[in-house]
């Protein structure tokens, strides 16, 4: 017993199931981090300089959306690190500059390109415990990226 907290034990996978591949679990994790990142800082720059009505209308929804990427991205990096990764983040040049519509399209496509690097992490996830705490954080991602995603081609339609 450590403290007032008894030793957890080793988090082996249970009879016969797969064990996660954490090698291939980081490589792919610290490629979708780099891609949520880029996602955090696009969708703020975004909801700052969007202008004309299709801007202005889409301003207030990005902002409530960028909390939430704020708290993906902590809990992604959270992951990471506790399985032996190291965050390592550049997400370029991106410029907010342009017609709302073009910017929002944008957007969208790398908002797919992020939920496919998540969807990516999982095969490698195995089937231990851990394996499904980590699964289930990614398909909460995906899905709240999914229904952004959603609702910003709803509003270009």
């Amino acid at each position: 017993m450590v403290g007032n907290v008894a030793a957890m034990p080793d988090q082996e996978p249970a009879d016969d199931r797969e064990p996660m591949d954490e090698t291939a679990v980081r490589k792919a994790l610290g490629k979708a981090l780099a891609l949520q990142a880029r996602s955090l800082v696009e969708m703020t720059l975004l909801a700052g300089a969007l202008t004309g009505m299709p801007g202005v209308g889409a301003k207030n929804q990005l902002r409530q959306f960028v909390q939430h990427e704020l708290e993906d991205t902590y809990l992604l990096t959270e992951k990471l690190t506790a399985l032996g990764g190291a965050p390592k983040v550049e997400v370029g040049v991106l410029e907010p500059a342009g017609k709302a519509a073009d910017v929002l399209a944008r957007l969208i496509e790398h908002e797919h390109e992020v939920v496919a690097a998540l969807h990516a992490v999982i095969p490698h996830s195995g089937q231990e415990p851990r394996s499904e705490a980590l699964e289930h954080l990614l398909e909460h991602v995906i899905m709240r990226k999914q229904q952004q995603t959603d609702y910003l081609s709803l509003a270009l339609a």
